[in-house]
């Protein structure tokens, strides 16, 4: 196994930010271990919805959950606004960073993730471990 440990910078997208580091690095299966740091954008998609929610403000990253891989990620976000109220859903393209992100990622070297439909299943990609 091996870590990753980067910052990105104001006004990046972190869901696609993160997917660069991921293709950059070569990284076939790792997990999301840290994510901390504001947005002034957020988009999601929320339990059970299929269309994405926008949110305009100053948001703390509160966590950040996940798999990643060059074959395909999937990954939620939790963030809160200065209220301190939460929200959270599928990270996806649209979030952009505020003063930084702080992400750290885990590579595991024994399997290879890939997202793959199942029949009968959740109508998803889903992920899919094989042996390396």
């Amino acid at each position: 196994m091996k870590t990753h440990t980067f910052r990105l910078i104001p006004g990046a997208d972190l869901f696609d930010s993160i997917e660069e580091f991921v293709r950059g690095n070569a990284i076939e299966a790792g997990c999301v271990l840290s994510g901390v740091g504001s947005l002034t954008h957020a988009t999601l998609r929320l339990a059970n919805r299929s269309h994405f929610n926008d949110y305009d403000g100053h948001f703390e990253i509160v966590s950040i959950t996940g798999t990643v891989s060059v074959h395909g990620s999937h990954l939620h976000i939790a963030i809160s606004d200065g209220r301190g109220a939460t929200i959270g859903g599928h990270l996806v393209g649209g979030c952009k960073i505020y003063t930084t992100a702080e992400i750290v990622l885990l590579e595991l070297d024994d399997v290879i993730y890939k997202r793959e439909m199942y029949e009968n299943d959740s109508g998803y990609e889903e992920l899919k471990v094989y042996k390396k």
